[in-house]
């Protein structure tokens, strides 16, 4: 989403970094780079505007850093001042002390209001948490059969009333059933419009008056770029707003909305949904977002990514046979699918320090189809031939290419990538024993 803005500003820091001495004009005329940036990427003017005014104000008060080049300085100011942007430090839901915590997601037909509340439901749940999904929105045809049907996905039983015309009764009624069942967080889907009138404004401020929730949460589309930066401003004015959730930001939005809505509004992004997928919501770190548009990279995200989608038992017993060079084609499609469950690739290598400006260009060598063939591939190998690959002969290979829906030729660089990285695994396996000697297997040029 932030791939044109990252382009830019990256470009920028790397002239900024790249020379020794930096003269006033040379500032300024970086920081006119920055805010045209930030206007392509359709930030508000008045916060691209109050952004520049606090660089040029922090870089004008600012003791001279030792350590730090000149270049390094802006960069680190405008890193700064990003983060802030961005709403300065990560918030999750408050949590009652008492439970149920009420959950209240507000918005307009089309962010993905429903779907967020499942993949929230979905959060909450692997979290230890056991969440409640209740159906309030009547007025959209088929959004109670919706939340019903993403809610079974997850696992997260919804509540709802049929035939009922009340949306606050069945919020209530919903209350009683989370306390009577053992549920802790109710999420609550409420009514949504096409437009944010005075109707839909009123009905929601008299659910919050009756429920108090303890977060009443805006669901924004990143795709309505200025639209939805109005319209937080609406729903801030009118019902109140505690947090925000800004959907679709894997799509191919500009960035300017994120950018925007929480200096405009002053309230936190607390989750982005990153897939369309019901496991595609993260936690909205703004120094992490602002290292990422920076091209800083975002290593804890990564990690923590890694964490969730590898056992830990599982990780240790595999670098147990790497070391041992027992690497199968078995483990190899293990190993696979645990990556592309962490997400799109280009995403996983946008976090990496010095790769996200080309994230694009990596992930097209290896995009995600040629990942599903490989799988694929091996898919149609027996387990022997998984486990022993070398007794795959030739009409071995036409069979799996075959099975497969690949060539032969797939199947043959499949084997030889296989082979030289085994062959590389024990060689670094030998460099260890042979570490304390200072003898090496293979020569380092």
């Amino acid at each position: 989403m932030f791939e044109s803005l990252q382009g830019r500003l990256q470009k920028i820091v790397t002239q900024l970094t790249g020379r020794g001495v930096l003269s006033d004009a040379d500032v300024d005329a970086a920081l006119r780079e920055v805010r045209l940036a930030l206007l392509e990427a359709d930030v508000n003017f008045k916060v691209a505007k109050t952004f520049i005014d606090r660089i040029k104000a922090a870089a004008a008060g600012q003791q001279v850093t030792k350590h730090l080049a000149p270049g390094q300085q802006v960069v680190k100011l405008v890193h700064e001042e990003l983060v802030r942007l961005l709403g300065g430090e990560a918030r999750e839901l408050h949590m009652a002390d008492r439970p149920p915590t009420i959950v209240l997601l507000v918005g307009v037909h089309g962010a993905g209001k429903t779907t967020t509340a499942a993949k929230l439901a979905s959060r909450l749940k692997r979290r230890g948490r056991q969440p409640l999904l209740v159906a309030t929105d009547l007025r959209r045809p088929a959004a109670v059969t919706q939340l019903q049907v993403v809610g079974a996905q997850v696992g997260v039983p919804v509540f709802s009333q049929p035939g009922a015309t009340d949306p606050i009764k069945i919020a209530q009624a919903s209350l009683d059933e989370a306390e009577r069942r053992g549920h802790d967080v109710v999420i609550i889907d409420a009514a949504g419009r096409q437009h944010a009138d005075d109707d839909l404004m009123a009905e929601l401020r008299a659910m919050r008056n009756a429920l108090h929730p303890h977060d009443v949460v805006l669901v924004l589309d990143a795709m309505a770029g200025q639209d939805a930066v109005a319209m937080a401003e609406r729903f801030q004015e009118m019902v109140g707003v505690d947090g925000l959730i800004v959907t679709k930001l894997d799509g191919d939005a500009r960035g300017g909305a994120v950018l925007s809505v929480v200096e405009v509004t002053h309230r936190p992004v607390l989750f982005v949904g990153t897939a369309e997928k019901l496991d595609g919501l993260e936690p909205f770190h703004p120094d992490r977002m602002a290292s990422r548009i920076l091209g800083m990279g975002d290593v804890l995200t990564l990690i923590e990514k890694a964490q969730e989608t590898i056992d830990t038992e599982t990780a240790a017993e595999m670098e147990r046979r790497l070391r041992r060079a027992e690497f199968t084609l078995e483990d190899f499609r293990d190993q696979l699918r645990s990556v592309r469950k962490m997400g799109p690739l280009e995403s996983l290598i946008g976090m990496i320090p010095g790769l996200s400006g080309r994230a694009a260009g990596l992930a097209g060598a290896v995009d995600e189809r040629s990942l599903g063939r490989v799988e694929a591939i091996i898919n149609s190998m027996t387990p022997d031939e998984r486990v022993h690959p070398e007794v795959i002969d030739g009409s071995r290979r036409r069979r799996i290419a075959h099975g497969s829906g690949t060539s032969i030729q797939d199947v043959n660089r499949l084997m030889k990538q296989f082979d030289e990285a085994k062959k590389l695994i024990k060689r670094v396996g030998e460099f260890e024993k042979r570490g304390k000697k200072g003898k090496f297997p293979f020569p380092l040029s």
